[in-house]
């Protein structure tokens, strides 16, 4: 089970509702600096921007590819360890807004960890230390330290246990 807080929400959907939720300039800010990022081509520059502009907690030595997608309303609630490698294209959501209700939670990646291209990151997961996601995987639930993981649904390929690589 992910850790996420729900808040239900009366009326039209919360994505119609969005900006009671969280402010408008915000969002923009968040925007542009996201976009911003996504082309910068100096991993150094990106964490500069998404610790300065965007208060998300990034490691150092963490590379952040080309056209990663951060939250654009919650990046507060990313978390990357140190010499992390988030490859080409991924999501990484901290929020969701469904019909009746949205939710929030912190997304959690540990040190070491390889994120493939194009894989998508649920709000309120922990990704273990160690732990290698494969392209194109939904990350849905936690991810232990040392394992390898992949696919949709995602599957654990290997268990953990850091002294596997």
């Amino acid at each position: 089970m992910r850790k996420t807080t729900r808040y239900p929400v009366q009326g039209a959907n919360p994505l119609w509702q969005m900006y009671r939720t969280v402010s408008f300039w915000k969002v923009m800010k968040n925007f542009i600096v996201i976009q911003l990022a996504r082309y910068t081509p100096f991993p150094a520059w990106k964490n500069w921007m998404y610790r300065t502009f965007l208060r998300m907690e990034v490691g150092h030595e963490t590379a952040v590819a080309l056209m990663v997608m951060m939250d654009t309303m919650f990046p507060e609630l990313i978390k990357i360890g140190k010499n992390s490698v988030i490859g080409y294209n991924t999501t990484i959501l901290a929020h969701e807004y469904l019909v009746e209700e949205y939710r929030l939670g912190e997304v959690i990646i540990g040190d070491r960890v390889l994120i493939g291209a194009n894989t998508t990151i649920l709000p309120g997961v922990t990704i273990g230390d160690g732990a290698i996601v494969a392209a194109g995987t939904v990350v849905h639930k936690d991810v232990a330290p040392g394992a390898f993981v992949g696919g949709n649904p995602m599957q654990v390929i290997r268990a953990g246990g850091l002294a596997d690589h």
